[in-house]
């Protein structure tokens, strides 16, 4: 395809995928308070913890147009999780045609595997969030109040699920990597130690909070699921070795003068 139909293509599928985001915010905007109930859950369950510590706390909007905001930011953000089938398929078609029939797999192989993968690291966040909002809020000292406004909460929260949702990919990651043979099953174990202390430094960094329970409830899943990738490597591994050609010093080309 010449070069401007590759532009037309792509400015097409560009403006196709922005739609989908535009119809994928209206519907968001239209269960708006649901969705919030949704994300406000884990504030909510712990309130009563937080108020027999003699913490009183509240989740506030600030400024005139600071509803506003918040709302149109809760719906763009679920927008583009409600419409990520769309626009992602959008990047897919543009993308595969240029691919050969074995990548094309390989591709959505991946894609297939990838995005449970994410969305089971965003749940746990979902689960983790009620520990780490009453760990943070709980260093209040007693008789005083906390204010927590809205955006720092939606920030909290969507940090906490992209987190955890890339952290689910190492699985994924690690196997890919052995694949195409950049790394193999032995030199993963040998650098295993070195790994599992990356990965707690990861956990200690990434996280919004500071406290070592959530980095742990990071960096513990991490360390099986890489552990988990480490043994599919060596299966692929030991399968790579059974396809290659036992050859026998007799059978080897003689080295030219």
């Amino acid at each position: 395809m010449p070069l401007m139909d590759h532009l037309r293509e792509l400015r097409s599928r560009l403006v196709k995928a922005v739609l989908a985001i535009v119809l994928g915010t209206v519907v968001a905007l239209v269960f708006y308070e649901q969705i919030l109930d949704w994300l406000s859950q884990p504030y909510t369950d712990i309130r009563p913890d937080l108020e027999a510590q003699g913490i009183q706390t509240d989740l506030v909007l600030t400024g005139v147009g600071g509803a506003f905001t918040f709302q149109l930011k809760i719906g763009l953000i679920a927008g583009i999780v409600v419409s990520s089938p769309l626009w992602l398929w959008q990047l897919w078609a543009f993308v595969l045609p240029a691919l050969h029939t074995n990548e094309k797999r390989g591709a959505l192989l991946l894609t297939g595997i990838g995005a449970p993968l994410f969305v089971a690291g965003a749940y746990g966040a979902y689960l983790v969030l009620p520990k780490a909002i009453l760990l943070l809020i709980g260093f209040v000292p007693e008789g005083w109040g906390s204010l927590l406004t809205g955006a720092e909460y939606l920030n909290f929260v969507v940090r906490m699920v992209l987190v955890f949702g890339l952290a689910a990919e190492i699985p994924l990651v690690v196997t890919v990597l052995n694949r195409i043979g950049a790394v193999s099953a032995r030199q993963l174990a040998g650098a295993r130690p070195w790994i599992i202390l990356g990965i707690f430094v990861f956990a200690a960094i990434a996280t919004p909070t500071t406290d070592p329970l959530t980095m742990c409830l990071l960096a513990a899943p991490m360390t099986v699921l890489y552990l988990v990738s480490e043994v599919l490597a060596r299966f692929t591994d030991r399968r790579r070795r059974r396809a290659l050609p036992d050859l026998r010093d007799d059978e080897l080309s003689p080295l030219d003068d």
